[in-house]
């Protein structure tokens, strides 16, 4: 019996894949447990064995190209099955409301569209059927009009040749079937702006956009800032670094003295869960990572029990495996509170959008040479601005401040 194989979710976030590769091409026999492909989910590119003895006999989703999760990508099975009608069996499957029935509906012939670039009309043959019927089910027509896709650009995979949900899905300019007359280019064009490049969006960049939208929108964010003199923090940081062993950075000492500043400000290593506010016990510290396309925030558990060196060790370990795109699940889920550091970019001070469902996200800036005073002289000092972020619905303005006073202090004393 066949086996249809679909878009794996392969993280708590992921609503669409690309396949970075294929391992196997069609024809050839598969085992259970051998990798059939890679797919690259907003986070990390993943490893993606198959479950099923057989042969590959159908691939759906092309290298590069990607799909919701549940898309049919591959089918396998014995030689000699009939994948089209396997095709065919599963669109049935497919739920539809009333008025998404799949049906032929009549449509206005149009034996031609003209898709207008540069000013130069460029004449694409449309795929319709001689008696002006367009084969596509309405929810097919309904998702293409929304995208701003020309259906008849699409080649079906349907029955009959009809254009299904699964042809709009897996649509792309590159797929534009030999039937036009020329090739359309879409890379660069020219408007009243002048010229501009649409670039595709990322899965990762996807993710980002939905979720910081939604934690912007929905947690009413106030922001507090503090100056903090690192100089002891600076003369700590070189003796550390001066007896060998693994280098720690000024971002390892801020995860650290976040850690035991939670560990005094219980309520600000909260989340808000809408009907009850969860104060976390174990204190895991998100450390976002900039990466090619976007941001990743691996998390450091229980960092409150770790050294200098464990928390610099994890995080090495944890920006090169985002760099790679390596990261596990594992790697990134659980995190209780976050940092977001710039300064190394020479950035003075920002505000960081919450990392939902953490109540809070530390901005860190760079440490700047400044005159201090102390002891009423003014002398040469190192400060260093941070930003806290936080979700009024958990944490208060006196509890927040609270926790940066704590913050100051451990720095400020390399009570670290």
């Amino acid at each position: 019996m066949a086996e249809v194989i679909r878009m794996p979710k392969l993280s708590d976030t992921m609503t669409d894949g690309v396949v970075a590769s294929w391992n196997k091409k069609v024809g050839d026999t598969i085992k259970r447990g051998e990798i059939l492909a890679e797919i690259e989910t907003d986070k990390a590119t993943m490893e993606f064995e198959s479950f099923f003895n057989g042969t590959l006999l159908y691939i759906g989703i092309e290298k590069g190209d990607g799909a919701p999760v549940d898309a049919i990508i591959a089918i396998i099975g014995a030689a000699g099955d009939d994948v089209a009608a396997i095709l065919a069996a599963e669109e049935l499957k497919v739920p539809a409301k009333k008025e998404e029935v799949i049906a032929e509906k009549k449509v206005e012939k149009k034996p031609e569209v003209q898709i207008q670039k540069k000013s130069k009309p460029i004449i694409v043959q449309s795929d319709e059927s001689g008696d002006g019927r367009l084969k596509a089910s309405p929810l097919a027509k309904r998702m293409a009009g929304e995208k701003g896709i020309d259906i008849y650009a699409i080649q079906g995979s349907g029955g009959a040749g009809r254009v299904v949900k699964r042809d709009v899905d897996a649509w792309h300019p590159s797929r534009i079937p030999p039937v036009m007359q020329h090739e359309v280019q879409f890379d660069v064009t020219v408007n009243a702006a002048g010229e501009y490049t649409d670039e595709p969006i990322s899965q990762m960049r996807k993710v980002i956009a939905k979720r910081l939208s939604e934690s912007k929108f929905n947690a009413p964010h106030f922001y507090l800032t503090m100056k903090i003199d690192m100089g002891n923090a600076f003369l700590l940081r070189e003796k550390i670094n001066s007896q060998g062993g693994s280098k720690i950075s000024f971002n390892d000492l801020v995860v650290r003295a976040a850690a035991q500043s939670l560990k005094e400000n219980p309520k600000v290593n909260a989340a808000w869960y809408g009907d009850r506010i969860r104060i976390n016990h174990n204190i895991n510290i998100g450390v976002a990572v900039a990466v090619e396309d976007g941001l990743l925030v691996p998390v450091v558990r229980n960092a409150d029990k770790k050294s200098f060196a464990e928390i610099a060790g994890e995080v090495k370990v944890f920006a090169q495996k985002a760099k790679d795109k390596k990261l596990q699940p594992s790697d990134w889920e659980g995190n209780t509170f976050t940092i977001s550091n710039l300064g190394m970019f020479g950035v003075e001070s920002f505000t960081a959008i919450i990392n939902s469902p953490d109540a809070c996200i530390l901005a860190v800036g760079g440490i700047a040479d400044v005159p201090v005073v102390k002891e009423g002289k003014i002398v040469p000092g190192k400060v260093m601005k941070v930003t806290l972020s936080c979700d009024h619905r958990v944490v208060d303005g006196a509890l927040g401040a609270a926790f940066l006073q704590s913050l100051k202090k451990i720095l400020e004393h390399s009570e670290v």
